[in-house]
């Protein structure tokens, strides 16, 4: 069966068209009333002629005086509410000086003079034309209202965008720098082959976050491949000493989350817990959906948060602790980041026992991935072959090229932040 296309759309979203269709019902409605009640009251039929020319007289009244208000609407208070009051009441006494005329045209043998009618027909231009003026005000305040409070939640919506891209953008220069101070040493060591493969990781992993909205989502799975592109140019330099693990649910694999949330928490394991330690540490990844909530944590087993030391501080923000000092973007990021994408609903959680270890815990809405109805999606690059469903420690060799660049660069190399 054929169905006709239909949209439904708000009454005032043409304004001009809705004018017209008030104007014809109002005065139409009005005119239909007083004819019944003529008829009902048993008048004679020239009372419906008379009845009609009040109908178009109003009809024609309103029509100027919708020019007139439409002029005044935007002025000061003062003078909208003046010049109203005085065009209302030059014009209830036009309406009732037509009424009158025409009556007394088609009613030659009433006793009553003109000035007593009108007085007698005053008050129903008056209340036809108040109501009239009143809900042409308050149609269009309300429409003003309604226009502002979408331009305010366009204009939120635009500053939230810009933040989370702002937020976003802090990453990259982040990372960059640590990658390039590397890739500098390589150089003036003379290990191109090692160097070239560093660049063409890096490039690997910036064309990835090209590819993802700058302000959207992507899924836990793809935000997984960003994390091994970005984990494949650590290994280069820390080797054996970076271990890592990834233990994600197939179930979780499918929520999603910000684009490149999960990077900087990653950054700063290493940057605390592989970096100053001789033995390295191992980053554990998790993922689990209890509930209706994505939960993910991040571990590692350096040396965990000691607040009196230097091995690891965190902005005070975090920790409400007025004498530790910040450590720059990554943690402090990822908090407004969530803020600003759930508000309050989102965990955002640090753990560092006392036998030492740090772990983040991030819980958030579980929106699950369906490409079925068109929701876009981040291309995921070729090489992520490895079951998120099982926990993985394998990382690459190195070759020995590599291997002899990574002993001669400096243990610190890109650790600043």
């Amino acid at each position: 069966m054929a169905v006709l296309p239909f949209e439904p759309r708000p009454f005032f979203a043409n304004k001009n068209r809705a004018f017209w269709n008030m104007q014809f019902a109002g005065w139409g409605g009005a005119f239909l009333l007083r004819s019944a009640a003529a008829i009902a009251n048993q008048l004679p039929s020239f009372a419906l002629l008379q009845l009609l020319i009040s109908a178009i007289t109003g009809f024609s009244i309103t029509l100027v005086l919708s020019v007139i208000y439409r002029e005044l609407i935007n002025r000061r208070p003062v003078i909208t509410w003046s010049v109203t009051a005085i065009v209302l009441v030059f014009s209830v006494g036009l309406y009732t000086f037509i009424d009158a005329w025409v009556l007394e045209l088609t009613r030659p043998s009433s006793e009553a003079s003109f000035t007593q009618l009108l007085i007698g027909l005053f008050y129903l231009p008056m209340t036809l034309l108040g109501a009239w003026s009143a809900l042409y005000y308050a149609i269009n305040f309300f429409l003003q209202v309604e226009e502002q409070a979408d331009k305010l939640e366009r204009l939120e919506a635009q500053a939230t965008s810009a933040q989370l891209a702002m937020l976003r953008y802090q990453l990259n220069p982040h990372f960059l720098f640590n990658t390039l101070n590397s890739i500098s040493t390589l150089v003036l060591l003379k290990q191109t082959e090692p160097a070239n493969a560093m660049l063409t990781r890096l490039s690997s992993f910036l064309r990835h976050t090209l590819l993802t909205k700058q302000s959207g989502t992507v899924t836990l799975s793809q935000e997984v491949e960003t994390l091994k592109l970005y984990l494949g140019i650590e290994l280069m330099r820390f080797e054996e000493r970076l271990r890592t693990e990834f233990d994600v649910d197939p179930e979780a694999a499918k929520g999603r989350l910000p684009a490149m949330l999960l990077q900087p928490l990653v950054e700063n394991a290493i940057k605390y817990a592989v970096s100053p330690q001789e033995e390295g540490a191992k980053i554990t990844l998790s993922a689990r959906v209890v509930g209706h909530r994505l939960r993910i944590s991040v571990s590692d087993t350096g040396p965990g948060l000691q607040p009196d030391g230097a091995t690891r501080r965190l902005p005070d923000a975090l920790t409400g602790d007025r004498q530790t000092v910040s450590t720059g973007v990554g943690l402090a990021n990822i908090r407004d980041r969530l803020a600003q994408a759930y508000g309050d609903d989102h965990l955002f959680e640090i753990r560092s026992p006392p036998t030492g270890g740090f772990t983040v815990i991030v819980e958030l809405p579980f929106e699950k991935t369906d490409q079925e109805n068109g929701e876009d999606a981040v291309p995921i690059l070729p090489g992520f072959a490895s079951s998120l469903a099982a926990p993985s420690t394998a990382s690459p060799s190195p070759s020995p090229g590599q291997a002899a660049a990574t002993a001669a660069m400096p243990r610190q190399i890109g650790t600043q932040s």
